[in-house]
């Protein structure tokens, strides 16, 4: 019988990052964590028969940056497309996964950015996988990702940066926004890049944990299904290697 898989690949790209509100539910959902920093020289596994899923945070600066452990990761995404493997790409990490599936990824046309909460909107096929999606989100981001072909556009930006979130292959979500901040990161970006609140778009620092204060409920509640989906996305795919193994 197969091994059950209790891993979830965590991949980041600062020393000082952490996987937020989603490595702590992960956590409580009995799930252990194999957080990596390719940018320590960390390796990536050849593939994720082990894992039940792979998430890939944000970061600074840009996708198409000629940075080494970006491009690591660029890579290395063939492992969890080829796999089928269930993969949540937030912010930087769901432009890696648009920009290896051919999709464009780059700043706003006048330069605008998004730092705080913007308004959103489901699309038709965003409502068929949920009914709870919040209609304010965190953004922290100077650049956006084009829909793939063949993904489907899930959720809508009202904001600058028209697409927020996409599912390409059933398996694979790309997130534009934040679902995974604390509030205690969200003290620690607002001091350590306290010059992005100045970019044209942003929110002023206040608005930011004001805004939360009101917003920040209904994206618990969409995370958690959110999460509940992704998961069994994982079960699903255990389920199959089980049978396959008998």
């Amino acid at each position: 019988m197969a091994a059950r898989r209790d891993r979830i690949l965590i991949i980041l790209h600062l020393p000082t990052s952490s996987p937020g509100r989603i490595g702590h539910w992960l956590q409580q959902r009995g799930f252990s964590l194999d957080v990596r920093y390719p940018v320590l020289g960390h390796t990536l596994p050849e593939t994720l028969a082990a894992y039940r899923g792979v998430i890939v945070y944000g970061g600074p600066g840009s996708v198409n940056d000629n940075c080494d452990h970006y491009r690591c990761v660029l890579d290395w995404l063939d492992v969890p497309l080829r796999e089928r493997t269930p993969y949540i790409g937030i912010c930087l990490g769901g432009q890696m996964l648009a920009k290896v599936l051919g999709a464009r990824v780059a700043p706003h046309p006048q330069g605008l950015w998004e730092v705080g909460y913007y308004p959103v909107q489901p699309t038709v096929a965003g409502r068929r996988l949920w009914d709870c999606w919040p209609e304010m989100v965190f953004q922290w981001h100077a650049e956006g990702f084009e829909v793939p072909a063949g993904a489907e556009l899930l959720l809508q930006g009202l904001g600058h940066f028209p697409n927020q979130a996409f599912l390409h292959d059933g398996h694979a979500f790309g997130l534009q926004f934040h679902p995974e901040v604390t509030t205690a990161m969200l003290h620690a970006w607002t001091v350590r890049a306290a010059d992005k609140l100045k970019m044209p778009g942003a929110r002023p620092r206040q608005s930011l944990f004001d805004d939360r204060m009101v917003h920040d409920p209904s994206v618990a509640c969409w995370l958690d299904s959110f999460l509940d989906h992704w998961l069994m996305l994982g079960a699903a795919d255990e389920e199959k290697r089980r049978l396959a193994a008998e």
